[in-house]
């Protein structure tokens, strides 16, 4: 039976303590805990850091706490989560979310966790092939790492196009079968998968369904996020715009996603893992509670498929 959570990135100003009691309180069972390196986010719901993972690998003390705090909650920690772009074409910036990726990975195995969330990444100014050999310089290594501290790395399928700048090919390659089939085969490692969110599908136009039954030795993690695609902005501008021109997230329920059908398929793979709401709704930013607000509703919603 699947574990149903939350990622704590929307509890940005919250603490690790305070956003396990969130959960706890909610009635949640699992977390996917941030863990962005400290210091200023680049992007909305990233820069959140919940656990301190550097902390994780030089201080015992820290390490047990940060797991003993979950358990007595009764919370699993379902990943540790950073989504960075491994493949940036600013080198510096590359070399920087490489290192912390690592730091991650390291964490995760260190706490017993055994599961790091996470993006591929892309030169958004190379063609998919070109990609694909940075991915073959960059990313075997990383799944080596992985592999020796026992760790799954489970990959989002976001494209990270939205607007001006992520144009024109977006900040994460991993976003589609065709490319999925293709990493997959260079790098076929057991702890190499998934964290799949049907939102991302919609307004790709691709059947979320049947990639969770053709992948599903590979779905590690999922993530509950909405989509509304409006069809009146799209007739407008057509979909060589850019995506936030004629679409929004929103919370589960709010947008297009299917959740029964994508449910059931969740089921019909005998998914058993951790699965998680991803809140990204402008419409919910405007205070804590208007936060908090937006949680309840969208584990209301879930409910009625989960429980």
């Amino acid at each position: 039976m699947m574990k149903f959570g939350l990622l704590t990135a929307i509890l940005d100003g919250w603490t690790y303590e305070e956003a396990v009691d969130i959960a706890a309180e909610m009635g949640f069972a699992c977390l996917e805990v941030a863990c962005w390196p400290a210091g200023k986010a680049e992007r909305r719901y990233a820069g959140v850091s919940h656990i301190d993972c550097q902390r994780v690998l030089t201080d015992d003390t820290y390490a047990k706490h940060v797991m003993d705090y979950a358990a007595k909650k009764n919370i699993t920690i379902s990943s540790l989560a950073f989504y960075p772009n491994t493949m940036d074409g600013n080198l510096s910036k590359r070399e920087a979310a490489i290192s912390h990726l690592k730091d991650v990975i390291r964490a995760s195995g260190k706490l017993g966790v055994g599961m790091v969330t996470t993006f591929i990444g892309r030169d958004q100014y190379k063609t998919v092939d070109e990609n694909i050999a940075l991915f073959k310089e960059i990313w075997p290594g990383l799944i080596a790492l992985a592999e020796e501290c026992g760790v799954k790395v489970a990959i989002e399928n976001c494209p990270m196009l939205f607007g001006a700048d992520q144009w024109p090919g977006g900040q994460n390659l991993m976003c589609t079968p065709a490319i999925y089939r293709r990493l997959f085969e260079i790098i076929p490692s057991k702890n190499f998968g998934l964290n799949f969110d049907p939102s991302h599908y919609v307004w790709q136009q691709l059947d979320y369904c049947k990639t969770i039954r053709d992948f599903a030795d590979r779905i590690f993690h999922i993530h509950f996020k909405d989509i509304k695609l409006y069809p009146e902005k799209l007739a407008e501008v057509g979909v060589l715009a850019y995506p936030l021109e004629y679409m929004s997230p929103k919370l589960p329920g709010l947008g297009d996603v299917d959740w029964g059908s994508f449910v059931s398929a969740l089921h019909d793979i005998r998914f058993d893992g951790c699965a998680v709401i991803e809140v990204e709704d402008k419409a919910f930013e405007g205070s804590r509670e208007d936060v908090l607000k937006s949680i309840r509703l969208s584990k209301r919603y879930l409910d009625n498929y989960l429980i």
